[in-house]
């Protein structure tokens, strides 16, 4: 049986092989991903090593200009604004997607993007030169804009390339490239490697060269079919797309899905992010993408991925040896991601879901009891650090990775864009709020804040897994249905609106 499983998926691997590389697809995926979440999974990792080097750097400015060492609170207030306005930069960059990527089309709002995060790069690396820490500042900004809307137009893009079998593997890859951006961060910041105080600007500009290479590239591959089709109205163009990525073919099946979708856009416009805030057929697809980004955001993982030193000297593992458990949190993730990638089209959406933030709940709670016993025993601080590598496993093969195919499945091409804006504003408010009280939480609480986070697991637990169905092999004329069939105590979103209009 063991050997008939294994064989199944070798069988599924090759297969899946095979049909990226009829075409021109998983090239574009790489490029996709390098200039996209690769970005934002860099730069959550990359700016902890050079952080005294940094600060030491801001020092030396100031004694430069005025002749006299700042004030330590001056110090903390200009490096709080070196990372705060990386948020504000990355919300920015999330409310200008809908304009950005609606005016200029997938492919040129991404190179767009990538071309900030040059001129920010630019920025960063004179900066040390110049001697100003204001140009670190206007870099983060610039960087942060990239990230917040390079992000979204890469989960778009991957989103309407993909045809519907292979739509959760290809979207799931945007995860894989943020984890692979995390280890990049973690092992380009080490001493041994460019982690020393005279390459602190260099390390900052690592993730430049990657959208450069975007930037190059990405001219020569196609637009996204479905932008091509539902909004362009270029059918030839559409198929000419399709064949370039995934070979030859008629692709009757993809086009018939996108022509009934676009019959549904023309009954309703494209919404505003406000005009879909306030649209009840679309209630229940966005309090599911809240809850889920919610959860995901606020299940202790950002805070493990920014704050992973303190979590770890605090568990009991000696400093020397931390940077190493750090990059063994970073290969886990990757490895769970491509796991991930190949489960996902047998397993479906929603059990990687509610399995993954099940077992994620459990896990704090153990982390909880295993950081109090920290010192009855010398492999106590050892079993955190393997819990908190389940943990990671768990939420990357799980709510991490099954979310971005879910994004893109469960939105109308006619609602996606404004739905990007809204999650996107959520994100990085939720990411600024984090990084501005877990600091704070982590020194109230100590080891009992992993209790709020099992809490919120537990509730992403509960939701998906009573709300939430199965996307898998559906178009989104079907999905949209099983959303609007959805009723608490009997009453409906869309029963209700429906009795509003006949009135």
């Amino acid at each position: 049986m063991l050997h008939c499983k294994i064989q199944a998926s070798k069988d599924r691997m090759e297969t899946l092989l095979q049909q990226l590389t009829r075409g021109n697809a998983l090239f574009l995926i790489i490029i996709l991903g390098l200039g996209g979440s690769f970005q934002i999974g860099y730069h959550m990792t990359g700016l902890s090593s050079p952080s005294p080097y940094i600060q030491s750097f801001i020092n030396n400015s100031w004694y430069d200009r005025y002749e006299e060492p700042p004030p330590a609170q001056t110090i903390t207030m200009i490096w709080s604004l070196i990372v705060s306005m990386y948020a504000v930069g990355g919300l920015c960059g999330a409310v200008s997607v809908k304009f950005i990527s609606g005016m200029l089309g997938r492919k040129k709002a991404a190179i767009g993007s990538s071309f900030i995060a040059i001129v920010a790069g630019g920025i960063m690396l004179t900066s040390k030169g110049a001697k100003s820490y204001e140009m670190i500042i206007v870099a983060r900004i610039l960087y942060g804009y990239s990230v917040g809307c390079g992000v979204s137009i890469h989960l778009i893009y991957l989103g309407e390339i993909s045809p519907r079998k292979l739509r959760g593997t290809v979207t799931l890859t945007s995860a894989t490239f943020m984890s692979l951006g995390k280890l990049s961060g973690q092992v380009f910041g080490l001493s041994e490697v460019l982690g020393r105080e005279e390459l602190w600007n260099i390390v900052l500009c690592v993730p430049t060269f990657f959208s450069l290479i975007q930037v190059i590239l990405l001219p020569f591959l196609p637009e996204a079919p479905r932008y091509l089709f539902i909004e362009k109205g270029d059918d030839k163009a559409c198929k000419k797309a399709l064949q370039s990525l995934w070979g030859q073919g008629d692709y009757k099946q993809e086009m018939d899905e996108m022509l009934a979708e676009q019959t549904a856009i023309e009954a309703a416009p494209p919404k505003s992010p406000l005009q879909l805030l306030m649209d009840r057929t679309a209630r229940w697809q966005l309090i599911t993408m809240s809850v889920i980004y919610f959860c995901n955001l606020l299940s202790g993982s950002s805070a493990i991925n920014t704050f992973s030193f303190d979590i770890f000297l605090k568990a009991g593992i000696p400093r020397d040896k931390i940077r190493y458990v750090t990059l063994g949190l970073g290969v886990s993730e990757i490895i769970t991601s491509i796991s991930c990638g190949l489960l996902i089209e047998h397993t479906g959406r929603r059990p990687l879901i509610w399995g993954g933030y099940s077992v994620m709940s459990a896990t704090l709670v153990l982390v909880t009891v295993t950081l109090n016993l920290k010192d009855s025993s010398y492999w106590v601080p050892y079993t955190t650090a393997s819990l908190i590598m389940l943990f990671v496993v768990f939420f990357c093969g799980g709510p991490a990775g099954a979310a971005p195919p879910l994004h893109n499945e469960i939105f109308m091409q006619s609602n996606r864009l404004a739905a990007f804006v809204l999650m996107g504003m959520q994100r990085w408010l939720m990411l600024a709020l984090l990084g501005l009280v877990f600091p704070f939480l982590i020194d109230a609480l100590n080891s009992y804040c992993f209790v709020l986070f099992a809490c919120v697991c537990l509730l992403g637990f509960l939701y998906t897994f009573f709300f939430l169905p199965e996307t898998k092999g559906k178009t989104l004329l079907e999905i949209s249905e099983e959303f609007k069939a959805i009723t608490v105590c009997g009453k409906s979103f869309w029963e209700e609106k429906t009795v509003e209009t006949k009135l």
